[in-house]
């Protein structure tokens, strides 16, 4: 019976003890801690007018009931700017107040966080104000130069072209006003067409796309090599390409505004030219006219720009000519970027794979818009030889990271060029390459090499690449 006993009484301790613990404490005053509520500490609630009292003799400032305007935050002189002023905060009136010397120090510390943000706030509001004073001093520019060409230059045409002011203009931009014009006159007119010509062209274009099926298989578009027989054919590749045009602008494909522009000026192309046809890369060259020129004047250019030697060894695709362009091209690699040069000997490397895309559309889908705007502007000045200088200025602006790649990721790099490159920093790397090996410029260069090749022929039936 003495085993019953004790768990008896071992069972109503236990019992007790918990009847102690679950009674609810008597305090009508929740207390305060950092997350939530606890119960005050006995004797440790104080009387908030005597708090108060002690706050104002303690700073000297008397105490002032807030008006509705005013924060709730009583003993700041000023609104906070953000959460970081809580330090400022007095503690709840059951906690010990703070020491006079930690309050300066909060103080203090808020002070410089304040003085840190404006000056935070200031350095923005001055880098705002200079991108505003050179947007200002930029389009400024741009209204006296537009002024320059259309009232001293375009008038006198034949006169100032090569004046050594021109030609300084010219480098820095043409205003996009009057882009249009100048490179109509630089590129000329030497085939004579005419508007009457260009509707003749774009007639006949109706006749064969009204005798076209509705849909044209994806894998035509690749195609390139049309017999000289067939090459009207290549009409039917025109609807696939021109959806692949600027297609981030999205004023060229279907629906779009310039659609059936680009459309008709390349579908009268093919039928003026139908021994070239349509080639990949014509839609970018036409589209970048498109924007700066009116229809009909825009085929003339177009047709005229395709004439040049340059643009019609690539767009026939003569393979024996390509071959004396990239071989002139590695003539002035070697001289100007010799460290270069020799790594993409070493990673064979060769100037095709970057070179061709680059010439097709004359860096219009290479580079950004505005920037390739501007190589037009130099490239209808000095003519295919400034097409081959930026590539090589291209080449100098990135060399010191073309040099740690691969062959891949340098193909990669320079199929997708970036999309953030700087207009100044190319032409100043433009600038300095040099276009002279030996005494010899660009074209004696380039006719020496034709030359060679013409000897080369004559001696064997193939030729040597």
């Amino acid at each position: 019976m003495a085993a019953p006993s004790l768990l008896l009484l071992i069972d109503r301790s236990l019992f007790a003890k918990k009847v102690k613990d679950t009674r609810p404490l008597e305090q009508s005053e929740p207390g305060w801690k950092l997350f939530g509520k606890v119960p005050l500490r006995e004797g440790s609630l104080k009387d908030p007018k005597k708090v108060q009292k002690e706050y104002e003799t303690r700073t000297g400032r008397p105490h002032s009931p807030p008006s509705p305007k005013q924060s709730v935050r009583k003993n700041l002189d000023f609104e906070p700017l953000s959460t970081t002023a809580l330090i400022l905060e007095d503690r709840p009136a059951n906690l010990p107040a703070k020491p006079v010397e930690e309050a300066q120090k909060h103080r203090q510390q808020y002070e410089e966080m304040v003085a840190q943000a404006k000056k935070r706030e200031m350095k923005e509001a001055q880098k705002r104000k200079k991108q505003l004073e050179e947007r200002c001093k930029l389009e400024e520019s741009i209204t006296n130069a537009a002024h320059t060409w259309n009232q001293e230059i375009l008038p006198n045409w034949e006169t100032m072209c090569t004046a050594r002011k021109v030609r300084e203009m010219w480098w820095q931009g043409v205003p996009p006003s009057v882009r249009g014009k100048v490179w109509s006159l630089a590129v000329g007119n030497e085939l004579n067409i005419t508007h009457e010509l260009y509707n003749i062209c774009l007639a006949r274009a109706k006749e064969k796309w009204k005798s076209l099926p509705a849909s044209v298989p994806e894998t035509e578009s690749e195609d390139t090599g049309l017999s000289l027989a067939d090459r009207e054919a290549s009409l039917e590749l025109i609807k696939l390409d021109i959806s692949r045009t600027f297609p981030n602008l999205c004023i060229f494909q279907k629906g779009g505004p310039y659609h059936d522009m680009l459309h008709s000026i390349l579908g009268a192309y093919t039928c003026y030219r139908p021994d070239v046809g349509y080639v990949q890369g014509m839609s970018f060259i036409a589209a970048v006219l498109i924007l700066n020129l009116d229809t009909a004047d825009a085929f003339i250019a177009f047709a005229n720009l395709l004439n040049k030697p340059c643009q019609m060894a690539f767009f026939r695709v003569d393979h024996s000519l390509m071959l004396t362009y990239f071989a002139a091209f590695e003539v002035f690699f070697e001289e100007n970027l010799p460290k270069l040069f020799v790594h993409f000997k070493k990673n064979n490397l060769t100037p095709d794979i970057y070179l061709i895309d680059w010439i097709f559309t004359l860096y219009s889908k290479s580079l950004p818009l505005d920037l390739a705007c501007r190589v037009w502007d130099v490239f209808c000045r000095d003519g295919d030889e400034f097409l081959f200088r930026t590539a090589l200025g291209i080449l100098k602006l990135y060399e010191d990271i073309l040099t740690k790649m691969d062959f891949i990721h340098n193909a990669q790099f320079l199929t997708k060029l970036p999309e953030d490159i700087s207009a100044e920093e190319l032409f100043i790397a433009i600038a300095s390459i040099q276009m002279q090996s030996k005494n010899k410029k660009w074209a004696q260069v380039l006719q020496a090499l034709q030359k060679d090749n013409r000897e080369q022929e004559r001696g064997s039936p193939v030729l040597k690449r």
